[in-house]
C-alpha cells in the first residue's frame, strides 16, 4: 500500500498495530502541524513506490492514545514496524534519503 495522503477517521488500537504483518510505518502528527505539512512531499516520496509497506496514518493528540503508547512527543514521528516490533523511528524527518534508509532497513528486516 502506497502513500496515503489522509489521516485515518478512526485510529488502530495498539494490539492491531502490534499484530501487523509484514512491513508498516505508522505515521503520528495532525493536518495543521506545520512540520508535518513540510515532511509530507519527502514521506510521499519515499513511500509511493513500496508496495510492500503499509503507511498508516495516525491523527495524535490529546486524547488520542495510540501515540503515548509509543513515546509520541514531536509530529511528525514515522514508526517503521516488521511484524508489529519497531525497527527504526524518525522524529521530524527533513531528508528523503533517511526515509529511505529506514523504509529499506524495514523491508529488508527478516
Amino acid at each position: 500500500m502506497p502513500y496515503a495522503a489522509q489521516h485515518l477517521a478512526q485510529p488502530p488500537s495498539r494490539d492491531d498495530v502490534d499484530q501487523l504483518p509484514g512491513a508498516a510505518v505508522v505515521e503520528f502528527g495532525t493536518p495543521w502541524c506545520g512540520h508535518c505539512q513540510r515532511a509530507q512531499p519527502l514521506i510521499e516520496q519515499a513511500l509511493n513506490d513500496q508496495a510492500d509497506l503499509s503507511h498508516i496514518k495516525v491523527e495524535d493528540g490529546p486524547g488520542q492514545r495510540l501515540g503515548r503508547t509509543f513515546g509520541v512527543k514531536l509530529w511528525p514521528t514515522l514508526v517503521f514496524l516488521k511484524n508489529g516490533k519497531e525497527v527504526a523511528r524518525l522524529v521530524r524527518p527533513q531528508a528523503l534519503q533517511e526515509i529511505s534508509d529506514a523504509v529499506q532497513a524495514t523491508v529488508a528486516q527478516p
